[in-house]
């Protein structure tokens, strides 16, 4: 593809997030991409597939950017589980369309979801079975928090510390 195309490519990714982040996944449909870039929808065809592509496309910006906040974030559980928390607070609709949706693997770079993974699997010592369990936790705690149904008067960050703590033991020192 050429740079003029995968420029294009990139402007019609840019549009998607937007219209994600503001308006959720069911919104990124190709003519409302057409109306936020002030084009013809038949003409996005030429620079993206369909819609699965562009949800593809947001997907491995998710996993992505969650990968490099969770690398800079550190070497330990606690500190990791924040990183991830405060970036699913922070980008939850790109957060939802990674971690609720399911990953078309064959279309994503590889290694992508191994490189946004590999942080925890740092801590947990190359612990597979762990770092799935921790994750787990992460996610069910973020995608509560994100519906709102924990109480208002709810500690979250005591429940947050109390898991951590119970997983502390599958991480190396």
């Amino acid at each position: 593809m050429s740079g003029t195309l995968m420029n294009r490519r990139s402007e019609v990714v840019d549009a998607a997030e937007r219209i994600l982040e503001r308006e959720g996944p069911d919104a990124v449909t190709m003519r409302r991409l057409a109306d936020e870039l002030g084009i013809q929808a038949p003409s996005l065809y030429k620079h993206v597939a369909g819609k699965t592509e562009i949800q593809t496309a947001l997907q491995q910006r998710a996993l992505e950017r969650l990968g490099a906040v969770l690398t800079a974030a550190g070497a330990d559980l606690p500190t990791l589980v924040a990183a991830y928390r405060r970036w699913a607070l922070q980008h939850p609709r790109l957060y939802e369309l990674s971690a609720r949706h399911p990953l078309d693997r064959q279309r994503l770079a590889s290694g992508i979801e191994a490189a946004a993974a590999a942080p925890l699997l740092r801590v947990t010592g190359g612990n597979i079975a762990a770092a799935r369990a921790i994750w787990g936790f992460a996610h069910g705690l973020v995608d509560l928090e994100l519906a709102n149904r924990f109480p208002p008067d709810a500690d979250l960050d005591a429940a947050w510390a109390h898991a951590i703590n119970a997983f502390a033991v599958y991480c190396t020192p």
